[in-house]
């Protein structure tokens, strides 16, 4: 008799948004739907801090791939601030620095705080992130001890609405609702606002409900999705992204072997290339000369 267990079916390529709870890294989640999923070709686009909540889009079999070229460029999240105390991490797992009563700050210099910081900013991000500084993560030499000297870089956040402001003794809560472009640190918009008003401030809770196209009425949590795998098909995610152009058979043929076709006039790319029967082919760019495969998902 043979011991070897029979060849377990791969899960279809496809996008899973998943809402992220807390105190998970986004490599958690990764592991996670590996085990859930059954394969080992999973991964992640973009990060969130393991205090933060909400979407995080996940990516299986082939669609790891399709991961670099997704727009998911714009961002909202709802978040709470902490005015009149400073964090080594400008969030609320790291250490305090300074205490700052907030209790005169009034909701309108928040708000022309927070005016302030809407718009094409340079944003200097936290000590304690995943910036490489000569080839090491700025977290791992902040937790060393060591100063860590990060470039300002360009941002864009769209909007800064606050929608509470509560007075707590010295402190000062503000819930707020930041849409932004991606590479914001939301930490660093709450150190900001604090230092802008003279009384320090950090993150104390976040949530994504924004990523690109994908929104919380799409994200599952684990627990559901330990019930039921929802796997987004790639083709269906593409369509949804990207440009289509649908092709012949001796079109399909030429593109799956990474050939190129002539131009369509769609744009520069991405753009999804789809078979007859309505299969997804590829990712092409395209200029003048025709259309060159980004990536091709063809068997």
């Amino acid at each position: 008799m043979s011991s070897q267990r029979p060849r377990r079916t791969p899960p279809p390529s496809g996008l899973i948004v998943v809402d992220k709870p807390a105190g998970w890294t986004s490599h958690d989640v990764v592991a996670k739907l590996r085990g859930i999923a059954g394969t080992r070709k999973v991964g992640h686009a973009g990060t969130l801090d393991p205090m933060a909540t909400g979407i995080l889009v996940i990516g299986v079999e082939k669609a790891t791939r399709l991961l670099g070229h997704l727009a998911l460029t714009d961002k909202v999240y709802e978040a709470t601030i902490r005015l009149g105390v400073t964090t080594t991490t400008d969030d609320a797992e790291g250490e305090i620095l300074a205490e700052v009563s907030a209790a005169e700050v009034s909701a309108e210099r928040i708000a022309a705080g927070t005016s302030a910081l809407t718009g094409r900013l340079m944003q200097v991000p936290p000590q304690v992130s995943a910036i490489k500084v000569n080839g090491e993560r700025a977290y791992k030499r902040a937790r060393a001890g060591q100063e860590v000297e990060l470039r300002a870089r360009p941002v864009t956040v769209g909007s800064f609405e606050v929608t509470a402001v509560r007075h707590g003794g010295a402190v000062v809560d503000v819930d707020a609702v930041v849409a932004c472009s991606s590479g914001t640190y939301i930490r660093s918009l709450a150190r900001d606002l604090g230092a802008s008003l003279g009384v320090g401030g950090h993150l104390t809770a976040l949530r994504r409900t924004l990523v690109g196209p994908y929104g919380l009425e799409q994200a599952r949590t684990l627990d559901e999705l330990a019930q039921a795998c929802e796997i987004l098909p790639i083709a269906d995610a593409v369509s949804a992204a990207f440009p289509r152009r649908d092709v012949s058979a001796e079109e399909a043929r030429l593109v799956s072997h990474g050939g190129r076709l002539a131009p369509s006039g769609l744009g520069s790319g991405p753009i999804g290339v789809f078979a007859p029967d309505g299969a997804l082919l590829a990712l092409v760019t395209e200029d003048e000369r025709g259309a060159k495969p980004l990536a091709v998902f063809a068997p």
